[in-house]
């Protein structure tokens, strides 16, 4: 008997109906199916699907559902999904450096050495792939061990090459199996290192190099600094060195000591300035840098000038001049050859000579260059002058600066008196300085390991406090005062910074600087001069806002972040959520593993932070 609400359908609709009709309408609903299947999965397919991000709140492990359909909605809408992940370039290229094409640079018609500069207009287009490491890369030991032993397979320099690289060399360094070892800061120095560094101190009138600081020697321009040695003891007196050296295709100084864990760039003495604004520098230094320094008329000396501070020094150590059994005026004059004619012209004062080594001491007083001779270098006008590889020029830069304070005069350290904050507000400044100090906190809670764990915590568990040598070098690709710089030196972390400045942004580089740190000016549409896996961890703050507008394509940012970047490297974006949505899409066609982080603060700033894989292929 049918119970009263089955018999109810059939009192509206009419009487049933036979059921082989109801097995056709059932056969017509799926066939259907089918086709409206067979039709969404055609639209779709073409979709590679994308993990969903993490989003936390107040850097916690809290996930919000909503904000995640949000952006993986976003994600599509954007049409980002339907990129196809990189894949990776081939073995040639495992230390490939862009801009650098001596082969192309002759058929674009260089010579007379600026082949072997840097000329990115010549290779603009190159191949979408990840540079991939070498097959037997380690990762590299945490500092400071990784400064005194480095994993030999990691750096293209070969046993043979380091044996027969000189006698010199080979008391720098001990080969072992898979490694090469320096001597311990605590145990021997080669050829005297600490009495080289003591008497280059008691040469510029100092009891001992401990009082370099003192003496407002803070930042060395190390040209040609072969494999770091001089610039690790600089390190050891709380200094900040910056080795820059040529392109090496084997070989490389400035490849083996970033992967000491040490600061350098690639950059040349040939036909263009250096990426610094003038007054730069406390010290210029050169032992064998192999530069002929009275080669372009003198140019060369006079681009050490513009980058040097007034007081600053420039230590020439050249044994090559000094032939064995000349005598001591034979070696001081073959030495000064190059600067003996540039001396008056440039306001340098040969303060010491001892044995092999030179200092001449830069002016100042900026009115010396009023009572030079008549025909003397004319003066630069530095108004308008960008120091972005601009051509080398014939005038002396810097006199008419508000920066013009003598080294000695100048505040030590990152924190600036009120007349050497030139150009900026200090309330702007010191406000920038708690900001960081602040975000500086979060950024290291946030790369603790648990937190990137497939494990979530439980409510209420403390973030444990990361290894404080987690990391050694951070690029800054969007620095402004080198805040983040300043905060890292405030919380002990052993961590320097390479500060980038963007060529279009606010000029803040010479504040920098002033500062201490190290920092470079960049053009973020072209590579970066360095070789591969250099950096553990890149931060870029407002950077893609800012390139929004430019004529790079933002793929080929990130590729060129990911091979600078060290396996198992940390990046850090903050930026608005439209930047982020489109960073985290190209984070993953990359393979990185990227999380969004919100602030949870009601603003429109978000966090994305990566880590790239350690991809073995």
């Amino acid at each position: 008997m049918r119970s009263p609400w089955f018999n109810k359908p059939f009192a509206i609709l009419g009487p049933r109906p036979p059921i082989s009709c109801l097995l056709l309408c059932f056969v017509c609903v799926l066939g259907l199916i089918a086709i409206l299947g067979s039709t969404s999965s055609s639209v779709f397919d073409s979709v590679t699907p994308i993990p969903l991000p993490d989003v936390y709140s107040s850097y916690r492990r809290l996930k919000e559902q909503a904000a995640v359909d949000y952006l993986e909605l976003r994600t599509i809408s954007l049409g980002a999904g339907r990129q196809t992940e990189l894949e990776l370039c081939g073995r040639e290229k495992e230390n490939y450096v862009p801009c650098y094409n001596v082969s192309a640079n002759l058929f674009a018609g260089f010579k007379d050495g600026e082949e072997f500069d840097r000329h990115c207009e010549i290779s603009r287009q190159r191949e979408r792939c990840l540079v991939r490491p070498p097959k037997d890369y380690k990762i590299p030991l945490r500092w400071p061990a990784g400064r005194d032993a480095i994993w030999s397979a990691n750096v293209k320099i070969t046993k043979d090459q380091f044996l027969s690289s000189g006698s010199l060399t080979k008391r720098l360094m001990l080969v072992e199996e898979n490694q090469f070892a320096f001597h311990s800061e605590d145990g021997l120095v080669f050829d005297g290192l600490k009495d080289y560094s003591r008497q280059v101190a008691e040469m510029i009138g100092l009891g001992s190099d401990s009082e370099f600081l003192q003496a407002g020697v803070q930042s060395v321009l190390d040209i040609g600094c072969g494999f770091g040695i001089f610039g690790a003891h600089l390190v050891s007196l709380k200094l900040m060195p910056i080795c820059i050296a040529a392109y090496e295709a084997t070989g490389s100084q400035v490849q083996l000591a970033l992967e000491r864990g040490l600061p350098a760039m690639i950059g040349n003495f040939i036909s263009r300035q250096l990426p610094y604004p003038p007054l730069s520098f406390d010290m210029v230094h050169c032992a064998q840098c192999g530069i002929v320094w009275d080669e372009k008329d003198g140019m060369l000396l006079i681009e050490v000038d513009r980058v040097l501070k007034p007081g600053g020094y420039f230590v020439l150590t050249s044994p090559a001049s000094n032939p064995h059994g000349s005598s001591s005026n034979t070696k001081k004059r073959s030495t000064l050859t190059p600067t003996e004619e540039f001396s008056e012209n440039i306001c340098w004062n040969l303060i010491a000579q001892q044995d092999e080594t030179f200092i001449w001491q830069k002016t100042v007083d900026v009115h010396c260059y009023k009572s030079r001779k008549h025909g003397a270098l004319p003066l630069c006008n530095d108004v308008h002058n960008t120091p972005y590889y601009q051509p080398l020029m014939s005038c002396i830069s810097g006199t008419t600066s508000n920066r013009w304070i003598p080294i000695q005069n100048r505040s030590s350290g990152p924190h600036l008196s009120s007349a050497e904050l030139v150009g900026v507000q200090p309330e702007d400044f010191f406000e920038d300085s708690q900001v960081w100090r602040s975000a500086l906190r979060n950024y290291w809670s946030l790369l603790s390991p648990i937190i990137f764990s497939d494990h979530p915590k439980r409510p209420g568990d403390e973030d444990p406090t990361p290894p404080y040598n987690m990391v050694r070098n951070v690029m800054d690709m969007n620095a402004q005062y080198g805040g983040l710089n300043a905060a890292m030196l405030e919380e002990k972390k052993l961590v320097w910074v390479m500060n980038v400045v963007p060529v279009r942004a606010p000029n803040t580089l010479p504040l920098i600087l002033d500062r201490g740190f190290a920092g470079v000016m960049h053009d973020w549409c072209e590579p970066f001069p360095t070789y591969p896996r250099t950096y553990d961890m890149l931060h870029a703050n407002g950077l893609l806002s800012h390139l929004s507008s430019e004529r790079c394509a933002m793929m080929d940012l990130f590729l060129e972040m990911d091979r600078i970047l060290r396996p198992e490297g940390w990046v850090i974006f903050s930026d608005k959520l439209g930047a982020i949505e489109m960073a985290r899409a190209l984070a993953m066609q990359i393979h990185w593993e990227a999380r969004v982080i919100d602030l949870d603060n009601g603003s429109d700033q978000r966090l994305l932070v990566c880590q790239k894989p350690f991809m073995k292929k």
